[in-house]
């Protein structure tokens, strides 16, 4: 596939573009990076060089790819940390011209603007235009459950919590959700969960929970479960097979990391695990 995603660049670590296009390539798909910010780190260093970029920027070089003739070629458009409120309109508009000139192509937008412990980390118009304009235009959407919250405008604790407000986001659009963080009070101890939903189901896996904040995590499973689930979008049993696929991954991923006491994702020394990842987890079927 060739995939256009459409994020943030840093130049040390590994979240936005930098966590997502290795893996997307070492799973043998094209991708052309398009970058939202350019940082020298993220932001959960306190301290950074580096500048969003401006949305005007962002469409020339859309328009400059398109003039090569690369929109009709895109399979998949991702997007992730827009930096600035105007980037909206350039994402929107991106998707509109890719799908005009191939209607097979498909949307994944991973909602980022905040989590549980940190709350809401970006302007705070971001979040109001994900859920107001953008979400709406998804094919798929990967919020983790803050996120998913904010979306669904309900609370989110309980299994049934978490599937109403999957609903609620899918009947804004999006055709599938992955929860990329699933917490709730009668979860087997010591665990994390996912969740994806989509016209033929809901499925949830399970995982030890590894006592340790990784950035960048939640842009590499947005990016493999894309992949995986973009080769058979919407056919039975593709979000089973893509959830279990992504978790098998990032277990690994967040398991080398942690073990290394890395405050980076081991990103390139995990490469491995993203074609041919040694774990295995079953996916339950609740709905």
């Amino acid at each position: 596939m060739n995939i256009l995603s459409i994020q943030s660049h840093v130049s040390y670590g590994h979240v936005g573009n930098s966590a997502a296009v290795f893996p997307l390539q070492r799973l043998g798909h094209e991708v052309w990076p398009v970058y939202t910010v350019n940082y020298s780190n993220h932001t959960g260093y306190g301290q950074w060089g580096g500048s969003p970029i401006p949305a005007n920027e962002v469409t020339a070089i859309v328009d400059a790819m398109e003039q090569r003739g690369a929109l009709a070629q895109v399979d998949v458009i991702l997007s992730g940390y827009q930096g600035g409120a105007d980037i909206a309109d350039a994402i929107l508009s991106t998707v509109a011209r890719v799908k005009a000139l191939n209607p097979k192509a498909t949307y994944t937008c991973d909602p980022v603007m905040g989590n549980a412990k940190s709350g809401c980390f970006v302007n705070p118009a971001i979040p109001v235009l994900l859920r107001e304009r953008v979400v709406p235009a998804a094919d798929l959407v990967t919020p983790n459950q803050f996120e998913l919250g904010y979306l669904a405008d309900m609370p989110v604790t309980t299994l049934q919590e978490t599937l109403a407000a999957v609903d609620a986001v899918m009947a804004m659009g999006p055709r599938a959700v992955l929860v990329t963080s699933v917490h709730r009070p009668d979860a087997a101890s010591g665990t994390i969960e996912m969740l994806a939903a989509d016209a033929h189901g809901a499925w949830m896996v399970a995982t030890p929970h590894l006592p340790f904040k990784a950035n960048g995590s939640g842009d590499v499973t947005a990016a493999l479960f894309t992949a995986h689930y973009s080769q058979h979008f919407g056919e039975s049993g593709s979000a089973s097979l893509a959830l279990e696929r992504t978790t098998a991954s990032m277990f690994e991923l967040l398991q080398r990391t942690h073990d290394r006491g890395a405050r980076e994702l081991q990103l390139v020394q995990s490469q491995e695990s993203y074609v041919h990842p040694s774990v295995h987890f079953v996916a339950q079927h609740i709905r």
